[in-house]
């Protein structure tokens, strides 16, 4: 039987845009993962999002083995649920994607500089 937790509704990041991001932010741990922004997971009723652009506006980084960009969509950082828009960029050995949100809600985040607009493809996606 498949796990709905493991089933998204959100964004996969534009095929270019990660190859650029991934040339501009070199991740820090050994698996990149660099591919989505979840609106919402766990809900194969989900209606896919109409938003097609996003901007990287930060990043975070626990320490530990959790890298993550933080993503601007429609104005905000502010996802549904309360966590945060994100990217998760890398991870070390024996962490997985889902421990970014907690990163980000334990340690924050830090604003880049300047805005990097992102083209984001809305679908529903996972494995579960």
């Amino acid at each position: 039987m498949s796990d709905p937790r493991r089933f998204y509704t959100g964004w996969l990041l534009g095929p270019q845009d990660r190859e650029n991001l991934l040339r501009r932010f070199p991740p820090r741990y050994a698996e990149v993962v660099a591919h989505h922004v979840t609106l919402k997971f766990g809900d194969r009723q989900a209606v896919p999002p109409t938003e097609t652009v996003g901007e990287i506006v930060g990043h975070a980084d626990d320490g530990r083995g959790v890298e993550a960009l933080v993503v601007r969509i429609a104005g905000s950082t502010d996802r549904p649920d309360g966590a945060t828009y994100h990217i998760t960029w890398s991870l070390a050995p024996g962490r997985e994607a889902s421990e970014s949100n907690a990163a980000i809600a334990r340690r924050g985040w830090t604003w880049l500089p300047q805005p990097i607009p992102v083209r984001l493809l809305p679908r529903p996606f996972g494995d579960g």
